[in-house]
């Protein structure tokens, strides 16, 4: 009888095959998806090392479908954003650190109420709400898988007594006015798609990367409403391309938004521009 490979031979084996593939960080996610076929956290993988692989299969097909490009967050189901970790499906944009700029740069002021107009998996919107214990805020989406997704963060996170989702294009299902309104819209343009990487192109929803068009279709949309759903001295927070800083800021200037600026993520590239209103 032959005997059963270890856990550390089927991590070697992996790391191989992904790195083949061309996978970029294959020993890291070798790592995550040995973790997850085996049901134990990540900074255990080491302890079990030494021990045999009692469904080395099951690993094998997970390996099997990262060769094929899929996300490891999309794989495993989950993806970890300002420090908390949130459900992910193929319904919904893929939470990525450049993106938790925007809750340092709405933290940084005061509210104790915010609308995230594009909410997708909701990780904008219960991180703020979760920053900030007092505040409640909305949710907006057209897409109903994305809000289900987003209602099982809120969930997960204790968070759902102080959120509320409503589906609709941007600000159509909603009412009133915010201290805070934020977005992570779709703002790559329709000729820019095929450059993607294939764990972008193939897996994210296509609603949540591009308006078909310039990749600025929804800044002219959201900045249409922005005024009138803002109180004076409310803020609007967007997340842009990072070639699109100039034409987003004219925008937000153009839209009588006042202290317009854009501002930069760690790698030093235009990430987000911010405005506030009358």
């Amino acid at each position: 009888m032959t005997a059963a490979v270890t856990a550390a031979e089927a991590l070697r084996t992996a790391t191989l095959a992904l790195r083949e593939a061309g996978i970029e960080e294959a020993p890291r996610d070798a790592r995550r998806l040995l973790a997850h076929a085996l049901d134990i956290p990540p900074d255990r993988v080491t302890l079990i090392l030494p021990e045999p692989m009692t469904d080395a299969a099951t690993y094998q097909a997970l390996i099997a479908r990262r060769i094929a490009r899929e996300p490891v967050s999309k794989i495993i189901g989950r993806r970890d954003f300002y420090g908390r970790a949130f459900r992910v499906t193929p319904e919904v944009l893929d939470p990525r650190p450049e993106t938790e700029l925007l809750v340092d740069l709405a933290l940084e002021g005061t509210f104790s109420d915010v609308l995230d107009l594009g909410t997708g998996s909701g990780c904008l919107l219960l991180s703020l709400l979760a920053e900030r214990p007092g505040a409640t805020g909305q949710g907006v989406d057209v897409s109903a898988p994305a809000l289900a997704v987003a209602r099982a963060n809120a969930d997960d996170l204790g968070l759902a007594g102080r959120a509320t989702f409503l589906q609709g294009d941007w600000f159509a299902p909603v009412t009133g006015r915010f201290e805070l309104i934020v977005s992570n819209p779709p703002y790559i343009a329709a000729s820019e798609m095929p450059e993607l990487a294939p764990e972008v192109r193939d897996w994210d929803p296509a609603l949540a990367l591009t308006d078909q068009g310039d990749g600025l279709g929804a800044y002219r949309a959201i900045l249409a409403g922005a005024a009138a759903h803002l109180v004076p001295g409310g803020r609007l927070i967007v997340e842009i391309g990072w070639q699109q800083g100039a034409e987003v800021a004219g925008l937000f200037r153009a839209a009588g938004l006042q202290d317009v600026a854009v501002k930069t993520d760690l790698a030093g590239r235009d990430r987000a521009v911010i405005g506030r209103n009358r």
